[in-house]
């Protein structure tokens, strides 16, 4: 039973208008028809219309109106498309205060209110009338001549709103819709679902950073988590135990697959939705932000013939679209390139791609096996996360492939000694370690709102920026608009590190030299360290300071 039900029938039984069985089959019925409730009871006879009106809106709040439509404002009425006003039964009748009163025939329309409160940004209060009312606002507000007026811009807001197509159109459906649309519109990555202790949060992540959006109301929250468990494909009775799923749909002509997981929170499930967008996702090398020597140096690297190319960093910092872009860049018909992935996040044309699948068996390592009597030449394993699936990636390695993957660590040489800890002997990483990636995405300024400064002693310390250098060089940083949701940045690039082995390199890691001397040792070699890859970008007008040092404090 969903929320919507649950405060009907609530509502129902507190006033004893019916009984349990009743309420019952009238609520079997809707599921069933998808019809309005409150014309269900009508329709099977429990209840006359007027009793309805006359007996819930005292329990609900909603004061009777009686309409004139003469003296609506047509820019009040054009908040809300005339779609949505059909399909909800409602009149946008007024605005005061920041607050829109609806006029409805339906005073058991409990999830319009939630759902027009998240669409205009305004407060609802909700009115009844009659249905003749209603009918009759809806044919001349909505008539064709009308139409050709200028709307508001909540109206033009509520018109880019897609009504979706199908037998049911139930409010929350449209409400949990049109918030993955406005999560496509906004660039955003992820869609966080949250509920909370007074309130139902929904953020989107975008370039990386959290952005809260005005939810809908709390009594919707278990509407709208069923709703994407259903899309996910997952069990809505199990709420004590994460699930994962996916969703993949069509929005505005773009394919979209959605990774679905769920929690088991204190004051509900939690819902995070990673959006992949298939049809707008990059894989060229000149896309990834290398400064010229860097790319130059990487396309050298990846176009030897055998070793090993690890691709480090935390969670999130695009290591497997680096990976991506990689093996689009070097993948020929001449070349049988497989890889092993948790998950496939996007098809890549020409590649073998699989998903492990633990619950068969199918790991990484055992995946990497069989990959082995496939006779490839590259191998693109998703994550080196075991001790066995190192091994197995090691001797492929020294058997004549390439074998591209990834590891968590903060910086280059980090990964040399990760591999040691997990139990890969020095010299072995030695003859198989070709070069060593590490990467942080750092959002870019708006090109919209784009405007220069003059540096701050602190900035000019941070970029170490000589004497001569200084007359007249000026920084750069997003004002604020509306393409970039007034945040000064639109997009990410990324910042780099390269360590590439040498011979001098080689005799440092059989030694067991730790991370440290390692790095400085590469940097002699000519290797710029991740702060200062970004730090070049600062310079060069790309992105800021302070965006640079949010993500390489740790590195």
């Amino acid at each position: 039973m969903i929320k919507q039900q649950e405060i009907v029938k609530e509502v129902v039984e507190n006033i004893g208008l019916l009984d349990d069985r009743k309420i019952r089959a009238a609520l079997d019925e809707q599921f069933n028809t998808k019809e309005r409730l409150a014309k269900i009871l009508v329709r099977l006879g429990y209840v006359a219309n007027e009793s309805v009106g006359n007996t819930l809106v005292p329990q609900i709040g909603i004061l009777p109106i009686a309409i004139k439509t003469e003296d609506i404002d047509l820019t009040v009425a054009n908040v809300i498309s005339s779609q949505l006003a059909a399909s909800h039964r409602v009149i946008p009748y007024k605005i005061k205060n920041k607050t829109l009163l609806l006029a409805t025939d339906d005073p058991i329309n409990f999830l319009a209110s939630g759902f027009f409160e998240k669409i205009t940004n305004l407060d609802i209060d909700m009115a009844l009338v009659d249905k003749a009312g209603i009918d009759k606002a809806l044919a001349e507000l909505y008539s064709p001549k009308q139409k050709e007026k200028p709307q508001s811009d909540l109206g033009k807001l509520s018109e880019a709103i897609k009504d979706v197509k199908g037998d049911d159109d139930a409010p929350v459906i449209k409400l949990v819709n049109m918030i993955i649309e406005e999560a496509l519109k906004r660039r955003a990555s992820d869609i966080h679902v949250e509920p909370l202790d007074r309130k139902f949060r929904i953020r989107y992540r975008i370039d990386g950073v959290l952005h809260e959006i005005q939810g809908p109301p709390k009594r919707l929250q278990g509407s709208i988590i069923s709703r994407l468990k259903i899309m996910a494909g997952m069990d809505i009775a199990e709420k004590r135990l994460p699930q994962d799923g996916r969703i993949k749909l069509k929005l505005e002509d773009k394919e979209l697959d959605l990774r679905v997981s769920t929690l088991p929170a204190t004051y509900g499930e939690s819902v995070v939705m990673r959006i992949l967008d298939k049809s707008g996702f990059m894989v060229g090398l000149e896309d990834m932000g290398f400064l010229p020597e860097n790319k130059k140096d990487f396309e050298r690297l990846i176009n030897i013939p055998n070793g090993m190319i690890l691709v480090t960093g935390p969670t999130g910092s695009g290591k497997t679209t680096t990976l991506y872009a990689t093996l689009s860049h070097i993948n020929q018909k001449e070349r049988k390139v497989i890889t092993i992935e948790d998950p496939v996040e996007y098809q890549l044309d020409g590649i073998n791609q699989v998903q492990v699948k633990p619950q068969i068996n199918l790991t990484f390592a055992s995946g990497l096996r069989s990959m082995l009597r496939q006779a490839p030449d590259i191998i693109m394993v998703g994550e080196i996360r075991d001790l066995e699936t190192a091994e197995i990636a090691i001797q492929s390695a020294l058997t004549g492939h390439l074998i591209f993957s990834t590891l968590h660590t903060n910086d280059a040489a980090s990964a040399v000694t990760r591999l040691v800890d997990m139990g890969i002997k020095p010299y072995l990483v030695a003859s198989t370690v070709q070069g060593i990636l590490a990467q942080r995405l750092v959002r870019t300024i708006c090109p919209s709102c784009r405007e220069t400064y003059k540096p701050s002693a602190e900035e000019i310390a941070m970029l170490s920026l000589l004497p001569d250098q200084l007359k007249d060089f000026e920084l750069y940083k997003g004002k604020g608009c509306s393409t970039c949701n007034n945040t000064g940045f639109k997009g990410r690039m990324g910042i780099y590190e390269l360590l590439i082995m040498n011979d001098d390199m080689r005799e440092l890691v059989i030694e067991n030299t730790p991370g440290t001397v390692l790095c400085k040792k590469a940097r002699e070699f000519g290797m710029r360290t991740l702060k200062e890859d970004g730090m070049e970008k600062v310079k060069r007008g790309y992105t800021t300071v302070e965006e640079v040092l949010r993500v390489t404090q740790d590195a």
